[in-house]
């Protein structure tokens, strides 16, 4: 036992320690087969109850599932019923909406369709006028080309400037007191010769305007061309206006001024804009130019004066009649004064016929009743009183 079978270093190990050894790994073994099988006792012991837990578990959730879906089955039951009454609800429903629907859109169809319609036949007449427009338009561009080419000719131009002018004296002016192609002491003749009243000299007006230089003037292409054209135009207008001062300013037969007539708006403006030079030459010779409105202007304002002329001529004639009415009523009043005095005079008269039948009415009624006046002596006073009123009637 104490023969060394192994030696460890410096420990020899004998068949004793060999046995002991062996015993304590046996027990150390059996000690831990014992603590492995008790541990797997407990592991089961626990599965077991953790098992049943499970079962116990399990068995409350099919009880819960089973009264859940009791629940559920009643539920469902109770949406189907209500499903069913609230599906021919719905279906009610559905079907008034849509015979609504099919009313509204109806009326809608029907209401476009007669809002189409009207639209229609306004856009017919509006076409209508469109056309009519169109119809006039072209007249009036016919009109247009026809006045380029009177514009153009100066004969015709200066026809068209007449009768514009004339026109406008016609309508602003009454008969009697203007003339055309009037003849002047020194043979010429103007456009027109107005006559104010109270004045004995006349107002001429000149309707020849020069328009050449005006056209060159607005068709001018650069500056060299336009110069040109400029210069044209104030040769022409200041000619025309010496012309006029020459001519028709007469000392005591015409006015001290004269109007040069411009037959359109737009080349008074031109004029008035681009010329102004011009005119103010033309006013320091006397030569007022007006445009159409202008001319509108002085015309009223000579209108004015004719009519105030005439009103003062009338309130002479109102003053002289009024004049012989006063006389009248004067002559009136005295023949009136006159039968008043015959008047008092007859009733005065009256008034003493009144006393004298006062007093025979009351002396018959006392002749009738038998009554005198101091007896015989009255009677006979009385008596010579009448014989002697009454020869003093005869005398």
């Amino acid at each position: 036992m104490n023969d060394v079978v192994l030696t460890l270093g410096q420990y020899p190990l004998t068949l004793g320690h060999l046995a002991v050894g062996t015993a304590a790994a046996c027990l150390a073994l059996l000690l831990l087969v014992a603590g492995l099988l008790a541990r797997s006792r407990r592991e089961r012991a626990l599965e077991a109850a953790m098992a049943a837990e499970r079962a116990r578990e399990m068995d409350d959730k099919v009880a819960e599932l089973t009264r859940i879906q009791a629940e559920m089955t009643g539920r469902m039951q109770t949406i189907a019923e209500v499903f069913g009454s609230r599906q021919s609800d719905f279906v009610r429903m559905i079907s008034e909406r849509i015979d609504g629907l099919q009313h509204r859109v109806g009326q809608g169809l029907e209401a476009s369709t007669r809002h189409q319609t009207e639209n229609l036949s306004k856009l017919n007449e509006r076409l209508a006028v469109i056309d009519a427009a169109q119809q006039n338009l072209s007249n009036l561009t016919g009109e247009i080309v026809g006045l380029k080419e009177i514009l153009s000719n100066k004969q015709s131009r200066g026809a068209y400037g007449q009768g514009r002018m004339e026109a406008i004296v016609r309508d602003g002016l009454p008969a009697g007191s203007f003339e055309f192609q009037a003849t002047l002491s020194n043979r010429t003749r103007p456009d027109c010769l107005v006559r104010l009243p109270g004045d004995g000299r006349g107002l001429v007006i000149d309707a020849k305007f020069p328009l050449e230089g005006f056209t060159l003037f607005r068709e001018a292409r650069g500056d060299e061309a336009r110069l040109r054209a400029a210069a044209r135009v104030r040769n022409d207008m200041l000619v025309h206006v010496k012309d006029i001062s020459e001519k028709y300013l007469i000392p005591g037969e015409t006015q001290d001024i004269a109007m040069l007539f411009v037959p359109a708006e737009s080349i008074y403006a031109d004029l008035a804009e681009h010329f102004d030079d011009v005119v103010q030459k033309a006013h320091r010779a006397r030569v007022v130019i007006v445009s159409p409105s202008l001319l509108n202007l002085a015309i009223q304002v000579m209108q004015a004066l004719v009519r105030d002329a005439r009103i003062r001529e009338e309130a002479r004639v109102i003053q002289v009649e009024v004049q012989k009415l006063l006389e009248d009523v004067v002559r009136l009043d005295g023949r009136v004064a006159k039968l008043d005095a015959h008047f008092r005079q007859a009733q005065e008269d009256v008034a003493q016929i009144r006393v004298s039948t006062d007093k025979i009415v009351k002396r018959g009624e006392r002749i009738e009743a038998l009554e005198f006046e101091d007896g015989e002596a009255g009677a006979k006073a009385e008596l010579l009183r009448l014989q002697g009123r009454s020869l003093r009637a005869a005398e």
